[in-house]
């Protein structure tokens, strides 16, 4: 009898430490469980916040890469204006190197031409000679060309001269007619100066006169044949230079 009930005492004890154990646990463990799930609902928090942190570092990385792009293009665009500027900057200043070029030439001739024409009274005719032509005709004839070769013999030594060419024609046929005709005459003498003798042309003043200023009035062939002429005259300014000096010198010898 004191056996069983030593037994009822012990079951119950044990059964009465058992609930107390599960209450116990029961209490314990449930503050800890709210505390992982407030932990994991932090954690997924924390998760969101640092996705949403990624797309906004990504949105400012993509508007960074599109400002460095949108740079780079606006620098590239830059270097082309700048490389197209100067390319324009050294068309310019090849024009103003041409322009002063011809500047300086254009600025020589005129010195070239005043000095000639202030020297203008230092030229004298040196020489002379009159080409025929035949009746509506401007061909050089044989004899024509030996004429003008002895008329240049002594000039191609000169530095300074020039060559008066007039052309003329008779009294037959129209003004225009023979003013064309006269500068054919004129142009015939020129070109075989030129081109045989190798004067320069900016040595020459060639005029034609058609049937002004004729040599002889009379109307017949005689007369006629008189006119159709050119008229080569060579004026130097070097000879008489020299003639000069040698009047100079002889009267410096008589004194």
């Amino acid at each position: 009898m004191k056996s069983l009930l030593a037994i009822c005492i012990v079951t119950v004890s044990v059964l009465a430490g058992g609930c107390a154990t599960k209450k116990y646990v029961r209490n314990t463990t449930t503050p800890i469980q709210a505390k992982v799930d407030e932990v994991g609902q932090q954690t997924t928090k924390n998760s969101q916040q640092i996705d949403d942190t990624r797309n906004q570092v990504k949105q400012v990385d993509e508007k960074a890469q599109s400002g460095v792009s949108a740079a780079q293009e606006r620098a590239s665009s830059a270097d082309q204006h700048a490389a197209t500027a100067d390319q324009h900057a050294g068309d310019a200043m090849n024009k103003a190197t041409q322009a002063a070029q011809v500047g300086d030439q254009n600025t020589q001739a005129l010195n070239s031409l005043k000095s000639v024409v202030a020297n203008l009274d230092d030229y004298q005719m040196q020489t002379s000679a009159t080409i025929s032509f035949k009746f509506d005709k401007w061909t050089l004839s044989d004899d024509a060309k030996q004429d003008l070769d002895k008329l240049v013999e002594g000039v191609k030594s000169d530095k300074r001269f020039f060559i008066a060419v007039e052309g003329y024609t008779d009294r037959i046929g129209s003004n225009e007619y023979n003013e064309v005709l006269s500068k054919k005459r004129a142009d015939a003498v020129v070109e075989y100066l030129v081109a045989k003798h190798d004067i320069p042309i900016y040595r020459i003043q060639m005029v034609g006169l058609g049937k002004e200023k004729p040599v002889d009035d009379a109307r017949n062939r005689a007369a006629m044949a008189k006119n159709r002429r050119v008229e080569v005259k060579v004026f130097s300014a070097d000879q008489a230079t020299a003639s000069s000096e040698s009047e100079n010198s002889a009267n410096r010898v008589k004194q």
